[in-house]
């Protein structure tokens, strides 16, 4: 695939707006690994293979193991997700497929695993994602060619 257009280059404001609501994001108190978590399931069910590539790469660079990285399309099967991660995963799930509807049960599910700052954080987390998502895939961005930062 050939990347169509620079977002950044071509309409810079429209990626100064994605990289403030990045910017909160990261400053809230929500952990790292968790975060990398929730955008590669966003990223998966969305088929952005850009952002897959992105996520997974600062994820083993937080030091998330492959196993982990690799088993998040299937996290409902696999063992070694803690229940806030699950609970997390699972709110991704609902927010990124939101045509299906909030249920009560979803809601709960996460509200025992985050308080109400952190819901709506993790919230802001998953729209973020989604918004990349969809300026990464109908632009195609070039796949791989993501270099992840040092995370201190």
């Amino acid at each position: 695939m050939s990347n169509r257009l620079k977002v950044a280059r071509i309409a810079p404001e429209v990626h100064q707006t994605m990289r403030a609501l990045q910017a909160y994001v990261d400053g809230t108190s929500l952990e790292k690994s968790l975060l990398e978590l929730v955008k590669l399931r966003a990223s998966y069910i969305n088929g952005c293979a850009y952002c897959v590539d992105m996520h997974a790469k600062d994820a083993r660079d937080l030091g998330e193991t492959d196993q982990r990285i690799y088993m998040v399309p299937v996290w409902h099967e696999a063992p070694f997700y803690s229940e806030r991660e699950r609970a997390a995963l699972a709110w991704t799930e609902t927010i990124t497929n939101i045509a299906k509807g909030v249920t009560d049960a979803d809601y709960a599910q996460a509200r025992e695993q985050f308080g109400e700052k952190e819901l709506a954080e993790l919230t802001m987390a998953i729209i973020t994602i989604n918004a990349w998502n969809r300026l990464a895939i109908p632009f195609q961005s070039e796949v791989g060619s993501y270099k992840p930062m040092t995370h201190v």
